[in-house]
């Protein structure tokens, strides 16, 4: 069986700032000056998407990975990839988490390729100068997503965006994790996919102060959003300039404020406020079938590959 990450109606899942403005085509296009991001809440609901967003000859271009991880995403990642040279590229990360040894394969993909990673939400901006991508940066990466991000060789996380965490748990009980019943089987395969867990973690670069932080945190408890200080403790930010990620080769381009976040705080989507994209809600956790629009169903448990 795989573990694979979750959100219930209180924003629940497992281990799972600026605007950077470029001249490109990209995933979403919204007409005139007012880029929109609506389209891709109901992206983030589905099955991983890989996209690239060319940016010449303004700035590099960047890979947008938006969605569940799948176990088909290490493939479809493989398939995307082909042909392309995504050597030393960005990855821009938005994402409720998904399959605990799924991530942890296609993170593997990704440090092989020594990308950069960040967090944020590609679209397209329509203008009479031309079109314009941008990554805006108030997205979220949770439970799973967070160790694709530990992937890239170099990694910012800008003060906009959500990275939380959770704890892995069978994705078949976890919407009632204290009333579900547990075998010794199951026991044993979340401690074998914690120890994978740990051991892709510090062969990443991360502290084991991130495992830490996100199995202290039940199913039952809403997601634990890292401050700047722990993003800093847990080595998932390894600088805090955005152009390490994403430079800009144009300084005529501009880069929109983002308003920072709150630094210390457990959010769920009950407490985003007025204006703000609601949280799209992520599959169950281990042992359910990642859907591809629709309600995940419960998949039989067997031991995972």
């Amino acid at each position: 069986m795989r573990l694979v990450n979750s959100l219930s109606s209180r924003s629940r899942a497992l281990i799972g700032a600026v605007a950077l403005c470029f001249a490109a085509t990209g995933s979403v296009t919204t007409p005139g000056h007012s880029a929109q991001a609506g389209s891709t809440l109901e992206e983030r609901k589905l099955p991983m998407k890989f996209s690239w967003i060319a940016c010449q000859p303004n700035c590099r271009g960047w890979v947008s990975a938006v969605g569940i991880i799948t176990a088909d995403s290490p493939k479809d990642f493989d398939e995307f990839a082909r042909g392309r040279q995504l050597s030393g590229a960005t990855i821009v990360l938005d994402s409720s988490g998904g399959s605990v040894n799924d991530a942890i394969a296609l993170g593997r993909r990704f440090r092989g390729l020594g990308a950069l990673t960040t967090v944020g939400t590609s679209i397209v901006d329509q203008a009479a100068a031309g079109d314009r991508a941008s990554v805006l940066p108030d997205a979220y990466c949770e439970s799973m997503c967070v160790f694709l991000l530990l992937s890239g060789k170099t990694r910012y996380v800008p003060p906009a965006a959500h990275v939380r965490v959770h704890q892995i748990w069978m994705g078949d009980r976890a919407d009632d994790a204290k009333a579900a019943s547990y075998t010794a089987q199951d026991l044993m395969i979340v401690e074998r996919d914690i120890g994978r867990l740990a051991k892709y973690t510090f062969d990443m670069g991360g502290a084991g102060e991130l495992l830490s932080l996100a199995l202290s945190v039940p199913p039952w408890e809403d997601l634990h959003e890292l401050s700047a200080a722990e993003l800093r403790l847990t080595n998932l930010v390894t600088t805090d300039a955005v152009a390490d990620v994403l430079p800009r080769q144009d300084s005529a381009i501009p880069v929109s404020e983002a308003k920072p976040k709150n630094a210390d705080r457990f959010v769920s989507s009950a407490m985003e406020g007025e204006g703000q994209p609601q949280v799209a809600k992520a599959t169950k956790t281990a042992e359910a079938v990642v859907p591809t629009g629709g309600t995940a169903a419960p998949a039989p448990v067997q031991p995972s590959q």
